[in-house]
C-alpha cells in the first residue's frame, strides 16, 4: 500500500508534553467493530471487558537511556550527546550521537562528569561511525556495572517530539515507566502501560480479567516514520522479546474458555502475533520479532487493543489501521483531533474492539 494514506495532519498543540495525572484519568476512544466511536475514560477500562477476558501487558522496563556528556580530544572537550537504540553485548551499545559528524572512531568519550565528577564519569571510546548520526560505543564497564552505572548518569530517554519543546524532568524518571516494568532493556516505553494504576489493574483483575505478562524491549525504531514509498518496500526494525510457556498455556486457555486477548500496547501485541501461529494458537517465544503489521494482516492472536495515538506514516499507525480499517481510524483520528484528545506518548488513548470470533 502507498504509505502516503497513513497521512494526517496533527496540530503541534495535540502533543502532550507531560502525562495525565492521574494516570487513569487520561480519555480512552472507544472504536467498536463496526466502527462507532465513544469518548470513555481509562479508569472505565474494567467495565468493558468481559469476564475471562485475559489483558496482556508488557513489564519492559525503559533504562535512562539518554546520556550527556562530552567529547574528549587531548586538552579539548566537545559537548555531546547520546541515546543508546540497542545492546551488542556485554560492554557495547549501538547508539544515536549528537553531533556525530566531527567524532572519529577511536575518540574517548565521557559521560555524566558535569553531574558525577570525573572519578564517576562513565567512559567509551567510539568503536564504529554509521549513518545518520549512528555509532558503536565500547563502554570501559560491562555487565552489571556498567547497566548501574547507565542508571546513575543517564536521563529518561523521552521521544523527539517532548525533549524538542521542554527539558527532561526528574519527574520523567517514574512518569516514563509502567507501574508494573521489571525486564530492564527498553529505550523507549510501551506506553499504552503508561495509563495503568495499581488500583486500575485491581479493578481489572475484580471484574473477572486476568493479567497476564510479557516482554518486548522497546527499541528506538519505534519512532522512526515510515521513509519508503510503499509499505511493501519497508524493513521493520527488530526487538527482543519473550513469552514463558505457562503465560502461553494460560492466554490459551483462555481464549479457549471464551475469553478476548486484550493486548495493552501494540508492542504486546506484535509479541503475541509473533508467537502465534496459523491457527491462532500461542506458543512460548524467545528472540527478536521484526513483525511488521499492516493493513491485510489477518490477526491470529489478539481481540482487542489499547493503544495510544500514533504518528502519522508510521509502523504503528499502520498497525492500528490493518485492526480497525483504515478508513475507520482516519475517522477516530480525526475525531481525536477535533475533540481535544492528546496524542503520542504521553497522551490519550484508544480502545480498538476486534470482531467477535
Amino acid at each position: 500500500m502507498r504509505v502516503d494514506l497513513f497521512d494526517f495532519d496533527l496540530p503541534p498543540e495535540r502533543i502532550a508534553l507531560k502525562p495525565a495525572s492521574p494516570r487513569d484519568a487520561a480519555r480512552m476512544l472507544v472504536v467498536a467493530p463496526d466502527g462507532a466511536l465513544a469518548d470513555r475514560r481509562i479508569r472505565d477500562l474494567p467495565s468493558l471487558l468481559k469476564r475471562g477476558d485475559a489483558l496482556v501487558v508488557n513489564d519492559t522496563r525503559v533504562i535512562a537511556a539518554r546520556l550527556i556528556g562530552a567529547r574528549v580530544r587531548g586538552e579539548a572537550v566537545a559537548a555531546i550527546e547520546a541515546t543508546l537504540i540497542q545492546r551488542l553485548d556485554a560492554g557495547r551499545w549501538r547508539a544515536l550521537v549528537k553531533p556525530a559528524k566531527k567524532l572519529k572512531v577511536g575518540e574517548r568519550v565521557r559521560f555524566g562528569e558535569s553531574r558525577e565528577g570525573a572519578a564517576r564519569a562513565l567512559e567509551a571510546e567510539v568503536e564504529a561511525k554509521g549513518e545518520a548520526g549512528e555509532v558503536t560505543l565500547a563502554f570501559a564497564l560491562s555487565g552489571a556495572a556498567l547497566d548501574q552505572a547507565i542508571e546513575r548518569v543517564g536521563l529518561a530517554p523521552l521521544p523527539p517530539y517532548i525533549v524538542s519543546r521542554r527539558p527532561i524532568a526528574a519527574s520523567d524518571r517514574a512518569d516514563y515507566q509502567t507501574v508494573y516494568a521489571r525486564e530492564d532493556g527498553a529505550v523507549a516505553a510501551p506506553t499504552a502501560g503508561l495509563h495503568f494504576t495499581p488500583a486500575l489493574l485491581a479493578a481489572i483483575e475484580a471484574a473477572g480479567a486476568s493479567l497476564h505478562r510479557v516482554t518486548l524491549h522497546v527499541g528506538a525504531g519505534t519512532f522512526l516514520p515510515v521513509k519508503a514509498e510503499d509499505t511493501a518496500d519497508h524493513v521493520m526494525h527488530a526487538e527482543w522479546g519473550r513469552l514463558d510457556a505457562a503465560t502461553a498455556e494460560a492466554l490459551n486457555a483462555a481464549r479457549a474458555r471464551g475469553g478476548r486477548i486484550v493486548a495493552v500496547g501494540t508492542t504486546s501485541l506484535r509479541l503475541l502475533e509473533s508467537a502465534a501461529d496459523e491457527h491462532g494458537a500461542i506458543r512460548p517465544f524467545k528472540g527478536e520479532t521484526s513483525i511488521f503489521i499492516a493493513p491485510g494482516y489477518r490477526f491470529r492472536a489478539v481481540d482487542v487493543l489499547l493503544t495510544n495515538f500514533h504518528l502519522p506514516r508510521s509502523t504503528l499507525f499502520m498497525l492500528v489501521c490493518a485492526f480497525s480499517g483504515l478508513e475507520t481510524m482516519k475517522r477516530a483520528y480525526a475525531r481525536a483531533i477535533e475533540a481535544g484528545y492528546r496524542f503520542y506518548s504521553y497522551g490519550d488513548a484508544c480502545l480498538l474492539i476486534g470482531p467477535e470470533r
